[in-house]
């Protein structure tokens, strides 16, 4: 596979796994207070999105050489994904509330924006 493969492959992840969180999320703020999320087919589908979505990203790093710690765009990058697992999972799973969760998911999405910004730009800010 070549890297322009692996990118277009990367980028094709990032994309289906947005749509998916964003997915899950409306279903949170429909869901009645008190039931339960489960384990849906969208949940457990997320799980092997995000494990391609990675490999794939790591595969990047090495075969291009850049380096998360030492090149600022990618450094900015993987503290934002982070940021956003743990932001998601408040949002979709921990959050006490439907108000948490709500305001969770729109600061998980908001950072998911940052994170293809800097993909895109190649800038931090």
């Amino acid at each position: 596979m070549s890297y322009l493969a692996l990118k277009h492959l990367h980028m094709s992840f990032a994309a289906l796994s947005g749509t998916l969180f964003l997915l899950r999320g409306i279903l949170m703020l429909r869901r009645q207070d008190g039931v339960p999320a489960g384990k849906t087919m969208l949940d457990r589908s997320s799980h092997i999105i995000d494990t391609v979505l990675l490999a794939s990203a790591l595969t990047m790093v090495v075969w291009g050489a850049q380096y998360p710690f030492v090149v600022p765009w990618l450094t900015a990058k993987v503290i934002a994904v982070v940021a956003y697992i743990i932001v998601g999972a408040v949002a979709l799973k921990r959050g006490k509330t439907k108000g948490i969760r709500a305001g969770a998911f729109v600061v998980a999405l908001l950072i998911f924006g940052y994170i293809i910004k800097v993909a895109l730009t190649k800038q931090v800010a």
